[in-house]
């Protein structure tokens, strides 16, 4: 096996390969993890897919049940979500691998969970949040650059990861823009000791999304995605469908007032968060015309919907020849 996929990930979560199956709203679930662990990579499942702190307790047990591979768990660190301590009780509690904070300040899941022994990456999209998750003890950076799925970054990859591990003594894991082999070498030739991959995973059988979701993922292209501000409050990249191409992609001029009025901007985005998780929700798991689906433009390197195994082994496919390179 070649050598360059011998990393600081892969000592880290004791994996083989240094891919993380991305947490993605909706999508990752117990079988997805499963099958992301017995692939030889490990899969982080978003908190906020349970509705209850019991539907998640019991979806960790059946990871760790039923694969010896590492879980993380994805947490929203922001105000809005108001179950976070109750969802980070529940990690530590069940003794999760890692965690990958999201969206706020990880300074308390940072706190509770180093002495327990459970690691922490933390999104940021520059380097002056990588440096303060840095100060503040995180165990690596998940660089969210302008290829990410969702949420995503103002920086390209090739920008974003040399400027992270010139700065920081932390590892450097990329998110955004990986769906092949010869993309996961370019990103760990720039310094990245891993990958973060979502969008391809959503087309997969493991994926309890509407077909729908999955085989848009299959016909649409780079060239489909799209960003816009009105549906989260956060810019976020989604599938130019035709209900999409008829709607506003940025906030008119009483929303850009209101997520700025000092007053009401908190109530506000708390709303949008509230309405666009609802839109998601529909849009991935039933067949509608309102179709709103999260994608990166990764998806460009999706040509059918496969197993989770498919998509790693397809990733990994000019890794395997003979001899270490």
């Amino acid at each position: 096996m070649n050598k360059i996929l011998h990393t600081q990930l892969t000592k880290m979560l004791k994996i083989d390969f240094p891919i993380i199956q991305a947490p993605m709203f909706l999508v990752s679930n117990v079988s997805m993890a499963i099958e992301a662990a017995n692939s030889g990579i490990t899969g982080c499942i978003p908190a906020l897919n349970y509705r209850t702190i019991e539907d998640l307790r019991q979806a960790i047990i059946n990871v760790q049940t039923n694969c010896d591979g590492p879980l993380g768990i994805n947490l929203i660190v922001n105000k809005f979500n108001n179950s976070m301590m109750q969802q980070l009780d529940v990690c530590v509690e069940l003794g999760v691998d890692y965690i990958i904070t999201s969206l706020g300040n990880p300074k308390s899941t940072i706190d509770t969970c180093r002495p327990k022994g459970i690691k922490v990456f933390c999104d940021v999209v520059d380097l002056e949040q990588a440096k303060k998750v840095e100060s503040l003890g995180a165990d690596a950076i998940i660089a969210v650059n302008n290829q990410a799925g969702g949420h995503l970054g103002p920086m390209s990859p090739e920008y974003l990861i040399p400027l992270l591990v010139d700065n920081c003594s932390i590892p450097v894991i990329s998110a955004g823009g990986v769906s092949n082999g010869d993309q996961l070498a370019k990103i760990l030739k720039l310094g990245a000791c891993g990958v973060s991959v979502g969008t391809p995973f959503i087309a997969t059988h493991e994926a309890e999304v509407s077909e729908e979701y999955k085989q848009a993922i299959v016909d649409y292209g780079a060239k489909d995605i799209v960003v816009t501000d009105r549906i989260s409050g956060s810019k976020c990249t989604i599938i130019n469908t035709p209900y999409v191409q008829g709607i506003s992609l940025k906030a008119n001029w009483i929303e850009r007032f209101l997520f700025k009025n000092k007053w009401v901007k908190k109530y506000f985005k708390m709303l949008r968060w509230f309405m666009g998780t609802r839109m998601f929700k529909k849009s991935a798991l039933q067949a509608t015309y309102k179709s709103v689906w999260c994608a990166g433009p990764s998806l460009e390197g999706v040509y059918s919907i496969r197993h989770v195994s498919q998509v790693v082994a397809d990733i990994l496919r000019p890794f395997m020849s003979e001899g270490d390179n």
